[in-house]
């Protein structure tokens, strides 16, 4: 920890604030409640320090950190709705489709915590949707880091079908997630993957016991078994707190229980116990799949009445979570059994399994709800992205002169349309950037300029291509004055990109306000005429203008667009 975090946060780089958002939520993990607490105070200044920046990929991760740490903290996970409510509006806007996917993956673990097991099959159907095309690295991130965020995306929806229960999916999501990390994961990354599949085949075994698949369910709990000793090195370079003299299986308890579930033995009861008794918070997964492989190494030492105990305890504290459906009832089954060994009738016998078979066939209409769910978001996604290409430039991803015609008539029309702000964007020494390099790299410093428009503009203005190297934005609610001082500050981020970037472009703006009864044409002629206003003051600024329309004159500039019919004589500015 950072002595005086705040008197240094505005000086280290983007990536330091991500990396320790991940190094906080891995510490949050395996600490105690006073530790996970202390580090979520930590990672809201991170956040509060990179929304301040803007950058949108820097904010979505610190929102994503700060909403799983309290979803993971016990009394604090109701102050993960507003986190999460926030994260996936944020990755909307921006287009962030990875992190967008993720938000949906742990707003299904939040609904699962409050017992909606259906929200929690539909917000995990639309996180599997939107990764099932085949998705675009964002050159923004590097190719790293978005593997990375993709990695993460998987694995968090493979959790939470994990606890739906619904494990041949989630064992599926989960080799892509392999597939992501083995190509560049870090050493954090590939022990958490690790930890995660091995924590799925046991749930999974326990689940096949139920039915009576016992060789399948050894199977699972013989690969757990085998992770668990795989993963000690990866372990050791992790982000995990941990005790360096000691195996990850004695500071894991889903490790720890893994080789006692494989194979009972007296010698894993010390380790299970110390595990039990950590001074952290434990998850309700962990506890029950460690209360499980307790009791069965005390039932191999012929300690039974304390195997029941272990049992009671962990029921005890699992009456009011409901987060792990599946694993719970596992929970009581052991318990039952332990309880009357063998002594039931072979009626009451044949009336578990039946009633077992029964929950079999409800988790198969689980799966047929998860399948249909996922089609739907499939269709949804392959509607919206139909409509996006109608109404999408696609070089840019902005609205296109379409888009921008319909979203400017509906403003004019609308009863509480005013204030508006309406401003046109022109590229200055574009057209020199075609002459000196080629069209790919324009291209290129057309989608910078774009995404610096959209991000430096707020949630609710309208941003769209309206031709070549020509931008509109309405800014709805916004004063003249006010629409001038937030496209400067857009002029100066364009301004004070790095010259292989920008390539030395510059912004002209126009901006005027809209006037009672005036048309979409004439609202954007003024902000065409304030524009080449900006233009003869040099570029590079912008000029706010409420004046009358006059005729053009005579010498318009080279690099405006060749058809202007509408001007303003810089007189009358």
């Amino acid at each position: 920890m950072r002595e005086d975090p705040m008197t240094t946060l505005s000086e280290v780089s983007d990536a330091w604030l991500v990396g320790r958002a991940r190094e906080l939520n891995a510490v949050g993990q395996h600490s105690d409640a006073s530790g996970q607490r202390s580090t979520i105070r930590e990672a809201d200044d991170l956040l509060a320090e990179a929304q301040r920046r803007g950058e949108p990929r820097i904010v979505g991760q610190l929102l994503r950190h700060c909403a799983s740490m309290r979803l993971a903290t016990p009394g604090l996970v109701d102050s993960a709705d507003p986190l999460l409510d926030e994260l996936l509006m944020h990755t909307r806007r921006h287009g962030l489709r990875v992190l967008e996917a993720d938000a949906h993956a742990l707003r299904s673990r939040r609904a699962l915590i409050g017992g909606s097991e259906d929200s929690a099959l539909t917000e995990v159907a639309h996180g599997l949707a939107m990764l099932d095309d085949e998705l675009v690295p964002d050159r923004t991130l590097g190719r790293r880091s978005w593997e990375r965020l993709l990695a993460t995306s998987l694995i968090d929806i493979g959790l939470v079908l994990t606890q739906l229960g619904v494990y041949e999916t989630a064992d599926e999501v989960m080799t892509r997630a392999h597939q992501r990390i083995r190509e560049s994961g870090g050493p954090h990354e590939i022990a958490v993957h690790m930890i995660n599949r091995c924590r799925m085949l046991l749930g999974w075994g326990l689940r096949l016991e139920r039915i009576g698949q016992y060789e399948e369910a050894n199977t699972r709990f013989d690969t757990a078994s085998q992770i668990a000793v795989a993963v000690e090195g990866p372990w050791r370079e992790s982000l995990f707190p941990r005790v360096s003299d000691r195996p990850a299986a004695e500071q894991v308890p889903v490790l720890g229980a893994a080789h006692a579930l494989a194979q009972p033995h007296i010698e894993y009861i010390e380790r299970l116990e110390v595990l039990r008794s950590l001074d952290r918070a434990i998850h309700p997964r962990e506890e029950i799949i460690v209360a499980i492989a307790l009791s069965r190494c005390l039932t191999r030492a012929d300690r039974s009445d304390e195997a029941v105990q272990v049992l009671s305890d962990a029921r005890a504290d699992m009456e009011t979570d409901t987060s792990e459906p599946t694993l719970r009832i596992s929970l009581a089954r052991e318990h039952a059994q332990l309880v009357d060994p063998g002594g039931r009738p072979a009626a009451l016998r044949d009336y578990a399994l039946e009633l077992e078979t029964e929950l079999w066939a409800m988790r198969q209409a689980r799966l047929s709800t998860l399948v249909i769910r996922l089609e739907n978001s499939r269709l949804t996604h392959k509607h919206d992205a139909i409509t996006r290409q109608a109404l999408q430039d696609p070089l840019t991803g902005l609205s296109n002169r379409r888009a921008l015609d319909d979203r400017l008539e509906t403003m004019l029309n609308a009863p509480d349309a005013q204030p508006l702000a309406v401003a046109l964007v022109d590229l200055d020494g574009f057209k020199g950037v075609n002459d000196r390099c080629s069209h790919a790299e324009g291209d290129d410093v057309l989608r910078t300029v774009a995404m610096t428009l959209r991000d430096t503009l707020r949630v609710d203005d309208f941003v769209a291509r309206y031709g070549g190297d020509e931008f509109v934005v309405l800014l709805p609610g916004a004063t003249l004055g006010a629409a001038e001082a937030a496209l400067q500050r857009t002029t100066e981020a364009v301004d004070s990109l790095p010259s292989e970037v920008s390539y030395g472009v510059t912004l002209s703006i126009g901006v005027v306000a809209m006037r009672p009864q005036e048309s979409a044409a004439q609202v954007l002629a003024r902000a065409d005429a304030a524009m080449y206003q900006a233009k003869r003051g040099g570029g590079n600024r912008v000029s706010a203008f409420s004046g009358v329309t006059a005729a053009p004159p005579s010498n318009p500039p080279a690099e405006g667009p060749a058809d202007h019919s509408v001007w303003i004589p810089p007189d009358a500015l």
